[in-house]
């Protein structure tokens, strides 16, 4: 049953596309109203607009029932019965009592950091500010 309204739904897709492919434009009527050589047509003078255009309405009609039917399908496939899936059990579990900590009026000792070792100072040169004379190299 499933590959018959796939098959009937693809159908009636293409028969869409080539229905609405088929149809002119609004613009292409102007000249058949002025009596532009349209009698020599297949569907006569007023051309072939009312005949696509209840095709694909048709067409359309047929294209939403098959999705309905497909939608319909897949959610009947989607329910399935027991599957042997188990169940999560509740059960109690007993937590111990934890013994609350007494507090104690004894405070801790922090243990202080031994002091860094000292740094030797560093000799800065001087930088020869603008316009001083700076020394050239001993020749």
């Amino acid at each position: 049953m499933e590959t018959i309204v796939i098959v009937v739904h693809v159908l009636a897709s293409i028969a869409i596309i080539g229905l609405i492919l088929l149809q002119q434009g609004k613009g292409a009527e102007m000249g058949a109203s002025f009596g532009a050589g349209a009698s020599n047509t297949l569907f006569g003078s007023q051309g072939g607009g009312s005949f696509f255009s209840r095709m694909t309405a048709f067409i359309a009609v047929v294209f939403f029932a098959t999705s309905f039917a497909l939608a319909v399908i897949a959610k009947e496939k989607s329910q399935v019965g027991d599957i042997g899936i188990p169940r999560v059990q509740e059960t109690e579990v007993e937590v111990p009592e934890v013994e609350q900590a007494q507090p104690q009026n004894e405070v801790p000792t922090v243990e202080t950091p031994e002091p860094a070792a000292e740094v030797p100072a560093v000799e800065q040169e001087t930088v020869p500010a603008e316009g001083d004379e700076v020394p050239g190299p001993a020749e």
